[in-house]
């Protein structure tokens, strides 16, 4: 026989309502090896009803003459074929020969059609329902193109094809290539089953192109009412009353509609409901060990590549994080270009001051600043004639911090011409004409230059409340970075601590590059001040005491930094510090404190 006419039997007529009645019951029923794997088949039926067992006679009698098929098992549960015959049992987990993957698509293709090694597709053990979509559709795909070459007769079965091939809803890359099968792989060789419990939910064109279709027993009202468009009315009605293994065949190479009982499989039904009896697995038969290698080739050479990809993510994590951190410095860099910028022009402003001895210029162009900085000689030493001594207890870095600080101090002092003060030949600054700039009050009516009388509370408020010298430092504060005016608020807490320290504490990184910048511009504002040993203290008070020659008492000071510190403490606001400023009330007793025992450990830290 050849063939082209070689038969399988895989079921004998039944007795009952149905079928065209041409033969009797018990004859054998013979269906063309040739239309069964290049047709289009679909076999239905309720659970329980056998359609997986009759699934599983076609492929064990095509397997008996060595004809190969593919099997997309959903639920693995066509295993027990390898009881009798084997098979490649490819998947995702430890009960199959080989686990793979779409990678694995091309080799699984080669082995099926180039090799007759028939192949069973496990997709039940993959967790993410994408990836055994996936898997399928390249194994398609790959058949699909072979066989346009090839054109070997083929099977692909396919379970549960509603999941692929639904009626309703969104189509899949897997269903889509299912039915290009469907319509065009018969002229290859290529043929597709299809096995679903719900014929309602598959898709009607797929159903409707089958050349050949077994309805099991089928009770749904939606389920029947396929049966009767396709097959008639008066075969709804029977189909409800069928037995297990009982079917309509209807194929259309023989024009015919039978009822059939199915063969029992001769394999281990791993499909079958499990009962109280403990599970045996039978011996199954092994599949050659060089198609698994040739397989587990790949899969290490996709694990290698993962690999490789998995480092190189991380690499290039690395580099992400440097740039960020880059991009962050950068930032920081132009803070503190602005920064400087704004500390240039005060100096210069300062220098020019008619109050400071300048002649008044206004320095805010870059050739005047130059103009003005050709006058000084950098070659002349500073000499201890000049007010700057070495203390012997102190490295040359803290001289240079201390001398710096110190100069910037006077020059930020000066900075802040609000108060029309005067400065007398022996460097005391004039207090009181700051004081009564609005008066009437004639030169031979103010007391005695060295006699400080008593001011008033209007006075003192009139001081506060009008002072530019508040308003100027609080620019300054204002123009600091947010993490320099939170280190600023946690120096004002402490006596003394290392710049890090403070980075940290004001919720920053403790990069010590950053640390000390950012210190750098509370230092050279005068809101710090170094104490030695690479601490700083708070030296607000002190900057405030200096921009007033010592003329505060202790309530007035209080009050002066306590609205300064208004622009930078958490929970004020610079209403409520001129607010205070202006009343002469009280917000810290440290800085109240700045003027007796403190200063004098400030004084003696400086010393250290």
């Amino acid at each position: 026989m050849t063939e082209d006419t070689e038969t399988i039997g895989v079921a004998t007529v039944s007795e009952g309502p149905g079928g065209d009645g041409s033969q009797e019951p018990g004859t054998e029923v013979e269906l063309p090896v040739v239309d069964i794997l290049t047709g289009r088949g679909f076999v239905t039926g309720k659970s329980g009803s056998g359609k997986s067992n009759t699934a599983s006679v076609m492929i064990e009698n095509l397997l008996s003459k060595n004809f190969p098929v593919l099997i997309v098992d959903t639920d693995g549960e066509y295993y027990g074929l390898k009881e009798q015959f084997e098979l490649l049992h490819a998947g995702a987990d430890e009960e199959c020969d080989i686990v793979v993957s779409p990678e694995h698509a091309e080799k699984l293709a080669h082995l099926a059609l180039e090799q007759n090694v028939p192949i069973i597709l496990d997709v039940s053990g993959y967790l993410e329902e994408d990836e055994a979509q996936e898997l399928l559709t390249e194994v398609a795909k790959k058949l699909f193109a072979k066989e346009k070459k090839l054109k070997k007769p083929f099977l692909m079965l396919v379970e549960e094809c509603h999941e692929y091939i639904p009626e309703g809803g969104g189509m899949t890359e897997a269903g889509k290539m299912l039915i290009k099968i469907g319509k065009r792989g018969r002229k290859h060789g290529l043929g597709i089953v299809g096995i679903s419990q719900r014929p309602a939910d598959v898709k009607k064109d797929f159903i409707t192109q089958c050349d050949w279709l077994v309805w099991h027993r089928l009770t749904w009202n939606n389920d029947t009412k396929v049966v009767g468009r396709i097959l008639g009315s008066e075969y709804a009605d029977a189909i409800e009353e069928m037995g297990d293994g009982e079917a309509f065949l209807v194929t259309d190479w023989s024009e015919s509609l039978r009822r059939v009982k199915f063969h029992k499989k001769r394999t281990f039904d791993a499909g079958a409901t499990p009962g109280l009896d403990d599970f045996q697995r039978p011996d199954l038969k092994s599949i050659d060990g060089d198609l698994v290698s040739e397989l587990q080739d790949i899969s290490d050479e996709k694990a290698r590549r993962e690999s490789e990809i998995a480092d190189l993510k991380q690499e290039l994590e690395k580099k992400e994080t440097k740039i960020r951190q880059l991009e962050a410095e950068l930032e920081e860099a132009r803070d503190l270009s602005q920064m400087a910028e704004q500390f240039t022009q005060a100096m210069f402003q300062t220098a020019e001051s008619p109050y400071r001895g300048g002649s008044g210029r206004n320095l805010s162009r870059p050739e005047e600043q130059q103009a003005a900085l050709d006058q000084y000689d950098p070659d002349v030493p500073v000499t201890e004639a000049d007010g700057q001594g070495t203390d012997s207890d102190s490295s040359p870095s803290d001289d240079a911090v201390d001398d710096e600080e110190v100069a910037v101090s006077e020059a930020a002092a000066g900075a802040y011409p609000g108060l029309d003060m005067d400065v007398g030949s022996d460097g005391e600054i004039d207090l009181e004409g700051a004081l009564d700039d609005d008066s009437d009050e004639s030169e031979d009516d103010r007391p005695e230059p060295d006699v400080a009388p008593e001011r008033t509370h209007e006075e003192t408020a009139v001081l506060n409340g009008r002072s530019d010298v508040i308003e100027r430092l609080r620019d300054v504060v204002r123009s600091l970075p947010p993490a320099a005016r939170r280190m600023l608020a946690f120096y004002r807490e402490i006596d003394a601590c290392d710049p890090v320290d403070a980075h940290v504490a004001a919720g920053e990184i403790g990069d010590k590059q950053l640390a000390y910048s950012r210190n750098g511009l509370l230092r050279r504002a005068g809101f710090v001040e170094h104490v030695g040993r690479g601490r700083y203290a708070y030296a607000l008070p002190k900057l405030v005491r200096e921009e007033f020659a010592d003329r505060l008492d202790d309530d007035e000071l209080r009050a002066v930094v306590t609205a300064v510190e208004a622009a930078f403490r958490p929970g004020d606001s610079d209403e409520t510090g001129e607010r205070d400023g202006a009343t002469g009330g009280t917000k810290s007793d440290r800085v109240g404190g700045s003027g007796g025992e403190d200063g004098e450990r400030d004084a003696e830290a400086a010393d250290d």
